[in-house]
């Protein structure tokens, strides 16, 4: 199957096609990686602020925010031309992605120009404080609480897998500011700098690179927060996460199937069940594009279709972690190897050039990321198949 879009969509294609091949950073430039995911080195904060300049960091946002209000056609070439190249737009993936838009979404003007610029222009990083020791895929479950004193708000409680955190500038962080409420009416956001007194940030390692930290416990002991930092409205912070979270899931499925693809390119099946392995990595592949290219038609024509993002989510993130796997057991004691370096442990945060080990690892962790296959399932038996409510 080959898509094919309309000159306006080629030409657009065709004008990122030659900015990319004109002032993509060379190999030597990027030799310094960034350590966690709201690090930027400098030359990272240059090419994101380039990209912010020319329109195409964020092409659906206006060109204040750093696009050029793309259609989704448009978007989705922005795309695929990264994956295809295997470029980043931002090594602060959450805080242009999710947190820098959903200030444009629900802030208010300052807040747009004290918080979410500063990020788009790689002059602040940001990360996202969502999940905690007991609320992780049930968000609304979070006990982390902001007590209104005055001006500010008080924030007492724990985030945990906050991914960044400690080279972060500031939290875009959901709190409980009406415990008498219904557990979902009574969260509220707030963005919160990280330098604040009392709040502590505790990176720790995972199973795949326990040097290069990037996971953080942060903890909030009575943090002043000026009550202006409140992002959407009091006790509307279901309402911005969900939008958050939109903004992470959208043209996902494109994400996973280019991971896929790589990870297609990468295995070497011998035995007749690696081969049978291989066939489904390919099918897989296809279905992903298939369904996700029909999802693409239906958004250009301005369809709602919530239902078919939870469903690529679902197929996209399994697919990747099973073929992950396939391509971990084929590669037998060299999966451990790092491909460029030869070493036994993580030295390139590059997805692309991880060992067999690190990508299966980062594989399991797809399938939490913005939604877990549960949660998709309950998403899908409801809205899709009708079922009821267990």
């Amino acid at each position: 199957m080959r898509l094919t879009f309309d000159d306006d969509v080629e030409a657009f294609r065709a004008e990122f096609a030659a900015f990319l091949d004109e002032h993509t950073p060379s190999e030597a430039l990027t030799r310094e990686r960034p350590r966690s995911v709201s690090h930027m080195p400098q030359w990272a904060r240059d090419w994101q602020r380039l990209l912010f300049d020319q329109g195409w960091l964020l092409p659906a946002q206006p060109p204040e925010f750093g696009g050029r209000n793309a259609t989704v056609l448009q978007q989705f070439v922005h795309l695929d031309e990264l994956c295809r190249r295997r470029i980043f737009h931002s090594f602060n993936p959450q805080g242009v992605n999710i947190v820098a838009t959903s200030l444009i979404s629900f802030g208010t003007a300052e807040q747009k120009q004290q918080w979410a610029v500063p990020v788009l222009r790689g002059e602040k990083t940001a990360s996202l404080g969502m999940s905690e020791p007991n609320a992780g895929s049930d968000l609304a479950s979070l006990r982390t609480r902001a007590v209104r004193d005055g001006d500010d708000f008080i924030v007492t409680g724990q985030k945990v897998w906050t991914s960044g955190a400690h080279d972060a500038d500031f939290l875009l962080a959901f709190v409980r500011t009406d415990p008498d409420a219904p557990k979902h009416q009574g969260i509220s956001a707030l963005v919160i700098p990280t330098d604040s007194e009392g709040l502590v940030c505790r990176p720790f390692g995972d199973i795949a690179s326990a040097d290069n930290l990037d996971f953080n416990e942060v903890f909030f002991t009575d943090v002043r927060v000026p009550a202006e930092n409140l992002v959407g409205g009091l006790n509307q912070g279901w309402r911005v996460a969900n939008g958050s979270l939109g903004h992470e899931r959208t043209m996902m499925w494109l994400l996973f199937a280019d991971r896929l693809d790589n990870l297609i390119a990468d295995c070497r099946p011998q035995s007749p069940v690696g081969q049978d392995q291989y066939a489904s990595m390919i099918i897989d592949y296809h279905a992903l594009r298939a369904l996700g290219s029909a999802a693409l038609g239906r958004a250009a024509r301005g369809e709602a279709d919530t239902s078919s993002v939870s469903l690529l989510k679902l197929l996209g993130s399994e697919a990747e972690c099973r073929a992950a796997d396939v391509v971990l057991s084929t590669s037998g004691i060299d999966g451990l190897l790092h491909p460029i370096t030869g070493r036994y442990q993580h030295m390139n945060n590059d997805e692309y050039f991880a060992s067999s080990f690190e990508r299966y690892t980062r594989g399991v962790a797809a399938t939490i990321a913005g939604g877990t296959p549960e949660i998709q399932r309950n998403i899908i038996a409801q809205h899709v198949l009708g079922l009821p409510r267990g």
